[in-house]
């Protein structure tokens, strides 16, 4: 999915959601982080489904510094469960994973999103990133 597009359909579903009455910006870019992530999960979910055609959506992460190495591409379908059992013991670590993964935040913006401090959200990251390499690999 290209870039745009993405950010085309957030735009569409964050117009369409009523009764939120967004609070302050980390609000704003908390919830963009989670649309996006169910996005292109759903994209993923329709392209592997047998009557659009079998095999794995394949998202690039060559632009994406803070991913651990070894690892230009990944299963997103994959990285999704492995999110939801990161979310079953530890749901602070899971959103900082959406907000700087999937909402492209910077550590500073995902400790104002999460409501932590940005050495909380460096330690977490690390601890996160490592769980996940360990789940994916």
């Amino acid at each position: 999915m290209q870039p745009t597009a993405l950010v085309n359909e957030l735009y569409v579903r964050l117009v369409k959601q009523t009764g939120i009455s967004w609070q302050n910006r980390a609000q704003f870019f908390g919830i963009a982080a989670t649309t996006m992530r169910r996005i292109l999960v759903e994209r993923a979910r329709a392209r592997k489904a047998s009557k659009r055609g079998s095999g794995n959506y394949k998202l690039d992460l060559t632009d994406v510094s803070d991913i651990p190495a070894g690892s230009s591409h990944l299963d997103l379908l994959a990285l999704d469960r492995a999110l939801e059992q990161l979310a079953a013991f530890d749901p602070k670590q899971c959103r900082i994973v959406e907000a700087k993964f999937f909402g492209g935040l910077s550590t500073e913006e995902t400790a104002e999103v999460i409501g932590v401090s940005a050495a909380t959200v460096k330690r977490e990251w690390a601890l996160a990133k490592a769980w996940l390499f360990r789940e994916l690999s």
